[in-house]
């Protein structure tokens, strides 16, 4: 049913269970995955320091936990791919849909922690950001409360 699901990745337990549930679907699917680690806007500015070097620290970051994601994707045999996506001043919803739309994804997977009241009127929520934009149908998997 699917053939490309795209995969937004942050090293987070309820990234991780987006994951190992997008690996199943691929492997049911024979599908491809590509995995990506979006560097924006707002993850650089809660480091409460906006620099150059905190970029650099993000794509160092980022490198890292495409690979462990790379690993686990190479563990289940299912072929799969990796991407920086680097568009700082771009929103995550904004970055996600667009790299979905250029790769021809037909499914994003994500975690979404499911902040409720205050937490989510401060923080905002990656997740629906990627389902409002999403060119593609976007699966919401519910992470660990």
């Amino acid at each position: 049913m699917f053939k490309k699901i795209l995969v937004p990745i942050d090293g987070s337990n309820t990234s991780n269970k987006a994951l190992d549930y997008a690996l199943k679907l691929a492997q049911a699917d024979q599908a491809e995955v590509r995995l990506i680690y979006c560097i924006d806007e707002l993850s650089l500015l809660s480091s409460h320091a906006y620099s150059g070097e905190m970029v650099q620290l993000a794509r160092e970051s980022g490198h890292t936990i495409l690979q462990s994601g790379m690993a686990l994707a190479s563990a289940a045999k299912v072929k799969a791919d990796t991407r920086l996506v680097d568009r700082v001043g771009q929103r995550l919803g904004e970055s996600v849909a667009d790299e979905a739309g250029n790769w021809g994804a037909d499914l994003i997977v994500l975690g979404t922690h499911g902040r409720r009241g205050i937490g989510r009127v401060l923080l905002g929520s990656g997740a629906e950001q990627v389902m409002r934009m999403s060119p593609v149908p976007v699966l919401m998997v519910r992470g660990f409360d």
